[in-house]
């Protein structure tokens, strides 16, 4: 079945649309009275992550029904979110939702990290369609996407384990994309000096001659 394109704005929204549904969910999750500030902040975990993972799961649903196509990090932040979510809420326990990112990041890193052990770039697979580069400048912007999602999965947990929970919230819903989006702008000069010619993209030009 052909991949269907649908609207960036539409793309992004169900990307980060349930980051801000957790968000909102955790602010305004009803709270017993008289609570402790633990005790006030799991409950607002536990209601957040039970609003959580169905929307996630709705907007992966949702964009297979628009493209009919769903993106392997997609699918695979999806089923960490519910596994470690239903941990979240089958145990009563926070860390495993706050170690979520920490987990996903790992993963991405040592995926794209084992492709690089075999002389690949598995972002070249998954980004070729809309960023033509030559091998090259796939295997450098690999290399800084493995550096960044370790050092990310650092941040998280230093993050979780010395401010809390409440500044976590802040952190996982701004701080995290924020980041994402800046070091992929802070990329333009490696996609434009590594960048393929039209001769190259039908390679007819130097990248068609082996490397």
């Amino acid at each position: 079945m052909a991949k269907r394109h649908i609207h960036p704005l539409l793309k992004i929204a169900l990307e980060i649309g349930p980051i801000g549904v957790f968000f909102l969910a955790y602010r305004w999750a009803p709270v017993e009275a008289g609570l402790s500030v633990e005790a006030r902040q799991l409950q607002q975990i536990l209601f957040s992550t039970e609003i959580f993972i169905p929307t996630i799961l709705a907007a992966l649903g949702l964009s297979w029904v628009l493209t009919r196509h769903l993106p392997r990090m997609a699918v695979i932040t999806a089923v960490v979110v519910t596994v470690f979510g239903g941990l979240t809420l089958i145990l009563r326990d926070d860390t495993f939702v706050k170690m979520k990112p920490t987990i996903l990041y790992g993963i991405f890193a040592g995926i794209l990290g084992f492709g690089l052990l075999r002389g690949q770039s598995y972002l070249r697979y998954l980004m070729d369609e809309i960023l033509p580069m030559r091998r090259e400048g796939w295997m450098k912007f690999t290399r800084r996407f493995v550096v960044f999602y370790i050092l990310l999965g650092v941040l998280n947990e230093v993050v979780w384990r010395v401010y809390g929970t409440d500044t976590w919230v802040d952190f996982r819903t701004f701080a995290l994309p924020v980041a994402n989006i800046l070091f992929v702008m802070a990329q333009i000069p490696l996609f434009q000096r590594y960048s393929l010619t039209g001769s190259e993209e039908d390679g007819t030009g130097d990248e068609a001659q082996p490397e």
